[in-house]
């Protein structure tokens, strides 16, 4: 199966299955020199783990394991190997439901292509899989620290409670990483009713990314602003993206939406940091909207592998929402993208390349 890998010269490549007995991710392209330990890794993947409450009981620990790449705190330069092994698996949970395909999800269609399907928890296709990538974008987050580079994400929106403040603080302060107190408070009544109902929720993850310098992205086909949204697709609960302005911008008037060019930059940032494919160094700003959790406990219509018409209802251990787990995995997405670009070479990049 390809379609593991992600980058050019900041590669990964994730491996592992939900119900298998570890999952993780190599690194290669990662330049040496760069400080690095379990518990920089460790932060980003706790923020994505279950067992919390508002999100999925199952109760993994997460806990990363080094084994390649890093020698006294230092990247080597070498495939850096991360592994997480799964404490808390119960395939049984879904041994009633083996031979149906669960709405929403990827079971019917991953079977259709390739004839077989890991049917415990999805397999490859299970949100599990992202662990992989918090761990890595970790490590990218690293080097682009070193180059004053900072990526954060938050959540602008859960069902139709939006976010009305932008209180950078407040994120690590509520469960749902969002930067307005009220609406987080608005936010978690709203999970818990859509949980009572045994239904699920989507919502709107904001990623924004301060201190990049202008220039990065290609301006045909390999776009800056196109392998991001690339990226966020790529994650199996979001459904779209836009940076900038974005869909807003159809609304708008070119005299409302051109960023004015000033002496010292621009006058306003409704590109979302991006023109023409390229960086333009103001602040980079992508939205993403994710779908609602398909495993409900609802009954729901659907077929088993004989094509026979039947319901399901899906019980086990689920998140009511992706939202807010999926938030550090937007984080990751943009943070693997933007290390890959920084090590695309271009003119007069070679001062920005030097050791920090």
């Amino acid at each position: 199966m390809p379609g593991s890998s992600f980058g050019r010269l900041f590669r990964i490549t994730t491996w592992g299955e939900s119900h298998g007995p570890a999952l993780g991710v190599v690194i290669d392209g990662c330049p040496p020199g760069i400080p690095i330990s379990a518990e920089d890794i460790q932060r980003d993947l706790d923020r994505r783990k279950p067992g919390k409450r508002l999100t999925s009981p199952r109760r993994e620990p997460d806990q990363v394991e080094v084994l390649s790449g890093v020698f006294e705190g230092m990247t080597t330069g070498t495939p850096i190997c991360l592994a997480i092994f799964n404490r808390d698996v119960r395939s049984r949970d879904y041994e009633d439901i083996a031979r149906l395909y669960r709405p929403g999800h990827a079971d019917r269609t991953y079977e259709q292509k390739y004839g077989i399907r890991d049917w415990r928890g999805g397999g490859r296709s299970s949100a599990r899989e992202t662990v992989g990538r918090v761990a890595a974008g970790a490590v990218a987050r690293k080097f682009l620290e070193g180059h004053g580079i900072r990526v954060r994400g938050f959540t602008l929106a859960l069902g139709k409670v939006h976010c009305r403040k932008l209180d950078w603080e407040e994120i690590g302060r509520n469960l749902l990483y969002c930067p307005d107190a009220e609406a987080a408070q608005a936010m978690e009544q709203h999970l818990l009713a859509v949980k009572e109902a045994g239904d699920s929720a989507g919502g709107i993850v904001e990623v924004r990314a301060s201190g990049c310098p202008a220039g990065l992205g290609e301006p045909v086909f390999d776009k800056l602003d196109a392998r991001i949204a690339s990226a966020l697709m790529s994650i199996g609960a979001v459904k779209g993206v836009e940076i900038g302005e974005g869909f807003g911008a159809a609304g708008l008037r070119g005299s409302e939406n051109n960023d004015p060019v000033l002496p010292e930059g621009y006058g306003s940032n409704h590109a979302g940091g991006v023109l023409g494919g390229i960086s333009s160094g103001m602040e980079i700003v992508a939205r993403v909207a994710v779908k609602p959790i398909p495993s409900i406990s609802r009954p729901q219509q659907t077929i088993d592998r004989a094509g026979q018409p039947t319901t399901i209802e899906i019980k086990g251990r689920h998140d009511v929402s992706a939202i807010p787990r999926i938030v550090p995995v937007c984080e990751a997405m943009v943070l693997l993208v933007l290390a890959d670009f920084m090590l695309h070479p271009f003119p007069g990049r070679t001062a920005q390349l030097s050791p920090a």
